[in-house]
């Protein structure tokens, strides 16, 4: 491996020595090598999921110390060291200190859990069940929902059972699949349905399976040109569509936060989402897993030793 230079944290930075970081499909277009993406990128480039213990501050940074074991929204942790704002570092309890916590994927799974305004006695419908889907079966599980999955691998819908989810169904069938759902819920369909797959079929059979005034989530990542949907689906049922992505690094943050919460008090546990991991120097062989889904994997981690 290339050596490079220790990065030096700025006024409100910090220096991460990070333990390890998450692989994620946003990673994977500029794995591809598009022909928007400048080569060889920065060192580190790609890695937005990182955690490991604060080892050096800047200047004008309170409330973290060195020493601290964190989560940090920053965007080059396939390394060894990385700097982050003081404002995307989040402290990590005592009780967490021999866990992986890829904070940006947890925190993602927080944000868009908020956004679809999930109470108890719905039905919720989740098209894709990686470890996104995982985790949003779980936290719509535990608000009172029942939890309709949908998912092409087998391992998956076992993992979505497991996650609490009332039903199952392969993601198979365009129309055997809406008939099974219809039939589950009566001909009404689903209160919330979240696609987490990120391709057009999926996104298609989420509006079908969305009730009439029901609420229709994209959480799925669309990063292989634009999409096509049918209008008049959406504007006869009234659904409300809602883009689940956020963009204001502050509402990251409070969702890192959230999933922080939500991991210490035993509320959720994602130790059985990681599924495969990696040292540094294989980056690539986990990328491609990201992008192949060999039988059993759900996320990658990458250990920087």
């Amino acid at each position: 491996m290339e050596e490079v230079a220790i990065p030096q944290p700025g006024a409100g930075q910090v220096r991460i020595r990070l333990e390890g970081c998450g692989v994620c499909a946003s990673n994977l277009t500029p794995w591809a090598g598009p022909e928007w993406m400048q080569f060889p990128t920065e060192p580190g480039s790609l890695g937005h999921e990182g955690w490991g213990v604060v080892d050096a501050v800047g200047e004008a940074v309170g409330g973290l110390s060195v020493g601290d074991r964190v989560a940090a929204l920053s965007y080059n942790s396939y390394a060894e060291y990385d700097v982050a704002d003081a404002g995307a570092v989040i402290p990590l309890p005592r009780s967490m200190a021999e866990s992986p916590f890829p904070g940006e994927p947890l925190g993602c799974a927080m944000n868009i859990f908020r956004r679809s305004e999930i109470e108890a006695g719905q039905t919720v419908a989740i098209v894709g069940i990686g470890f996104l889907g995982a985790i949003l079966t779980r936290l719509a599980t535990d608000a009172g929902a029942r939890v309709i999955a949908i998912s092409r691998r087998p391992f998956s819908l076992d993992l979505a059972r497991r996650m609490g989810a009332a039903e199952t169904i392969p993601m198979d069938d365009h129309h055997a699949i809406i008939g099974q759902v219809k039939a589950l819920t009566g001909g009404s369909f689903c209160d919330r349905v979240i696609e987490a797959v990120g391709k057009q079929w999926p996104l298609d059979l989420a509006a079908e399976l969305t009730r009439e005034r029901g609420r229709l989530v994209v959480a799925g990542y669309h990063q292989d040109g634009p999409r096509q949907v049918n209008m008049w689906l959406w504007n006869w049922r009234g659904l409300d569509v809602i883009n689940a992505h956020e963009r204001d690094p502050k509402v990251y943050a409070q969702g890192i936060r959230e999933a922080v919460d939500a991991v210490a008090s035993g509320r959720l546990d994602p130790s059985p989402l990681y599924t495969h991991r990696y040292p540094l120097e294989q980056l690539g062989e986990a990328l491609d897993a990201t992008r192949d889904r060999p039988d059993g994997f759900l996320k990658a981690l990458v250990i920087p030793r």
